[in-house]
């Protein structure tokens, strides 16, 4: 019945097929890229801190009646928690069903309900992001300057371009590595304390006290109210030096008499260096739910504008572009995919003869995978290697209805019978057959479809985009193919030279297959005996060939950690770390090495990473 109506109805059978491909294109441009298909667990990372406090102390204090919380939200398949010296990281996994957005709302609630247990003293409240620490940062950035001092370098990475990419779409955490925030250090001398008779509580609260912003107070008269603000806050050593802690028998006693104090850093237990050189590296995650490209794509474009808003001095290196490689396996899919469009069509060629009876069974080729792209947008999927796979696999499954339905039009074309009325008769002879063999195929698929797990996530888009395939080859089949062979096909044609060369090699080598099975027929326990062997031999090859997810694949990066004593004091540990990177960039194929040490909880002062490319 369709087939017929597309027959009669030529113009609006193209003009379906014509918004099939538009709409295939619009949603083929609005797929997003990359690697593989959306599988990250819903994780999300509870980040404390309470200075000073001991990796006991924020485990015990900070983390256990978090932990308690967490534990009464549904869905949670792991916890995990890691403490160092003020700081506490907490990763919260969910199931795989869980919704990234509704988990956030309870942990935020947990978080609420569990503050009244936490330390007093603590400055500010657990914060909490929807990232996975274990994943590997989509994007490094090298800041540094020869010119500005660390505290200022550190200043723009922090204050400027941190929250400047925090705000972008897709960016779940920009962590700081060898951040140099700038800080007074005050080293107090406990025999000079002793001497004259001032507690450590008493320095403790003259430094608090000198460095409050509160208001002093506020005056009024009938037509203003003004507030006071006293400029108390100092800003460097020197103005604290000065700073008097106490007065006994009317004598001042200042803070540079007791203790040294010097210009410094906050932290001085971290480094990070780019080639060698002092850098602040700012290490970006995406969100569970984003894409790689498309987060990387908005930081790049992002970058421009903020070298502008800086000095001149200060230089921004992209390091570990996650894109890069995704980019690349995609190319080389999308090649393979084209390569086989190609054959499939010069196959066909070769054993139809005529331009013509290729070119109706090709165009069902990319009609059908066009028309895929449209449905895989509709669905929530993207261009990566696992969704190219299932296309590049369809190339030859899509062509079938189109050739059984042209193959059985000209049959009855070759016998006689007027193009028209063979195309009529012929598809209605097969539809019912293209439909039974386009539902047996999507059958084979359906055990994949049905996959659970992280395996199913993976391959589940393999098999839908397989079955979107064969569907819209059926209907292709059953409309457009039918139409087009109505019109083009002729009994009367001459195969071209190449067919008919082609055509004697393929009697050659059909006649030396009938030799081929007549000698297996005649040597059977031969046959049998090679055949068993090769089924042993699969057997073997399949339980010693080594097993893995993926296949291993050469990107162009690498990434080391390294780990020393758990006592190891930060200049020893910075020397290791030089050595390490200084025998990483001793190797030629080596370009760039970005080299941290310590820098939070989940880097503890005894662990380093080097990232090479």
């Amino acid at each position: 019945m369709i087939p017929q109506f597309c027959i009669r109805r030529p113009v609006a059978t193209t003009l379906l097929a014509i918004g099939s491909v538009l709409a295939g294109l619009a949603g083929y441009q609005f797929l997003p890229v990359a690697a593989v298909p959306k599988v990250d667990f819903p994780t999300i990372n509870v980040s404390s801190t309470l200075t000073g406090a001991s990796p006991q102390t924020m485990a015990t204090a900070v983390s256990t009646p978090l932990i308690k919380k967490f534990e009464t939200i549904p869905g949670i398949s792991e916890i995990s928690a890691t403490n160092s010296l003020g700081n506490s990281s907490i990763v919260l996994q969910f199931d795989l069903n869980r919704d990234i957005d509704a988990a956030a709302a309870d942990v935020q609630a947990a978080i609420s309900q569990a503050s009244r247990q936490l330390p007093n003293n603590m400055t500010t409240a657990p914060s909490y992001r929807k990232t996975n620490p274990a994943d590997a940062p989509v994007l490094l950035l090298a800041v540094r300057s020869d010119a500005l001092p660390p505290s200022k370098v550190d200043e723009i990475a922090e204050d400027v371009m941190s929250p400047a990419i925090s705000t972008l779409p897709g960016v779940a955490e920009v962590s700081i590595y060898g951040a140099k925030t700038y800080a007074v250090r005050v080293e107090v001398d406990p025999a000079k304390l002793q001497a004259r008779g001032i507690g450590v509580e008493s320095v403790t609260d003259a430094i608090a006290s000198a460095n409050s912003q509160a208001p002093v107070g506020s005056m009024q008269n009938k037509a203003q109210r003004l507030t006071i603000n006293a400029d108390t806050q100092r800003t460097n050593a020197d103005q604290f030096r000065s700073l008097v802690i106490s007065s006994p028998n009317g004598a001042p006693i200042h803070l540079g008499e007791i203790a040294r104090v010097e210009d410094s850093i906050e932290n001085t237990q971290s480094g990070s260096w780019y080639d060698g050189h002092p850098a602040i590296i700012l290490a970006i995650q995406r969100q569970p739910d984003a894409n790689t490209v498309d987060v990387v794509d908005a930081i790049k474009k992002k970058l421009p504008s903020l070298e502008a808003e800086m000095p001149g001095s200060v230089s921004i290196s992209v390091m570990n572009d996650s894109s890069t490689s995704i980019r690349e396996a995609i190319k080389d899919v999308k090649f393979t995919l084209a390569l086989t469009i190609l054959l499939v069509v010069a196959v066909i060629y070769l054993f139809t003869g005529q331009l013509a009876a290729t070119i109706i069974p090709a165009l069902a080729v990319p009609l059908s995978l066009i028309a895929t792209f449209g449905a895989m947008y509709v669905l929530g999927y993207s261009i990566d290697n696992i969704s190219l796979l299932g296309l590049t696999l369809s190339v030859g499954l899509v062509v079938d209805d189109a050739i059984v339905m042209l193959e059985n039009i000209m049959r009855h074309v070759e016998e006689g019978m007027p193009v028209r009325q063979a195309a009529i008769q012929g598809a209605s002879e097969v539809s019912y057959t293209i439909v039974s063999m386009s539902v047996s195929l999507i059958a084979v698929f359906i055990p994949i479809l049905m996959m659970g797990g992280v395996v199913g996530r993976v391959f589940n888009e393999f098999g839908m985009v397989v079955a979107l395939a064969i569907v819209a080859s059926a209907i292709v089949s059953l409309t457009v193919t039918p139409m087009l062979g109505s019109r083009l096909t002729s009994a009367n044609h001459h195969p071209s030279l190449v067919a008919r060369v082609f055509d004697k090699g393929f009697n050659w080598t059909l006649r030396g297959y009938g030799r081929a099975v007549g000698w297996c027929l005649n040597h059977r326990f031969a046959i049998l005996m090679l055949f068993l062997g090769s089924v042993g031999a699969s057997i073997y090859l399949f339980k010693t060939l080594p097993s893995s997810f993926f296949p291993t694949e050469d990107i162009g990066r690498l990434t080391i950690s390294t780990r020393a004593r758990e006592d190891i004091s930060f200049p020893a540990m910075r020397d290791l770390q030089a050595q390490v990177a200084a025998a990483v960039t001793s190797n030629p194929a080596v370009a760039h090495v970005t080299s941290i040490v310590g820098g939070n909880a989940r880097s503890p002062l005894n662990n380093g990473t080097i990232w090479s490319i």
